[in-house]
């Protein structure tokens, strides 16, 4: 990440988040006591800012200059609502189709699913408020941009938010390798949320009891499976084959 998206010292990282900046995480020193960090924390909580406890070591190794205990991370982006993006998509007459990324940490993963999900038209990308890869120049190059383009929407509870998009009429649809149908047997025309797992635990138990269904992506070759970005990219691009013949 560049330095312009780390910012240190309890000075700075208030005026950050009075300044209403959106955060990717905080790292602080453990056992850090200052009177100024007791005020600190409590804002830190209610913008709900993901938060490590770090060696001071680690943080020295990040910079050398006097950071107070403690290293933010800003976000090169700008997260989106979800409760106001759903219903504007509605209002203009458009078939909402999303992707949920659950739980995907691998940076240049997640950037290259943003990147297949916007070239597909896709209305937003929605990741776990923890547990999520870091929005960072990484992401965003590797995402060739895309980042900037699609809307991002940070929530707390991905089972809460497929509830509300289930109470919204958008269909929540789980791929991965065990799904009940080939991809190309589902209807895919219909508002939509895709699912998405990281590749190495696949779709958190969770989120798989909060689906509608699943599908799966028939494989021909010894591998067995496709990067996550690339099998986004099949579902995604036959919902926009089977919404176009409509």
């Amino acid at each position: 990440m560049k330095k312009s998206n780390v910012i240190y010292g309890i000075h700075p990282v208030s005026e950050a988040l009075e300044a209403s900046k959106t955060f990717e995480k905080v790292l602080i020193q453990k056992g850090l006591q200052i009177d100024n960090m007791r005020k600190l924390m409590p804002m830190l909580r209610e913008a709900s800012v993901p938060l490590q406890y770090v060696p001071k070591a680690k943080l020295d190794r990040i910079t050398r200059k006097n950071h107070q205990g403690i290293i933010a991370y800003i976000s090169p982006i700008e997260y989106a609502n979800l409760e106001w993006l759903l219903p504007a998509l509605y209002e203009k007459g458009e078939t909402p189709l999303f992707v949920i990324a659950d739980h995907i940490t691998d940076v240049r993963n997640f950037g290259a699913l943003c990147r297949s999900a916007e070239c597909a038209g896709a209305h937003g990308i929605i990741i776990p408020a923890r547990g999520a890869a870091q929005i960072n120049e990484d992401a965003v190059k590797t995402s060739a941009g895309a980042l900037l383009r699609i809307p991002v929407c940070k929530e707390k509870s991905l089972t809460d938010t497929a509830a509300f998009l289930q109470n919204s009429g958008v269909k929540v649809l789980g791929c991965h390798e065990s799904g009940e149908a080939p991809y190309f047997a589902a209807d895919l025309r219909m508002p939509l949320a895709i699912v998405m797992g990281a590749e190495d635990t696949g779709i958190s138990p969770a989120m798989e009891e909060a689906l509608d269904g699943s599908i799966h992506i028939p494989m021909a070759g010894s591998v067995g499976s496709l990067n996550v970005s690339a099998a986004a990219s099949v579902v995604l691009f036959d919902a926009v084959r089977q919404r176009r013949e409509v």
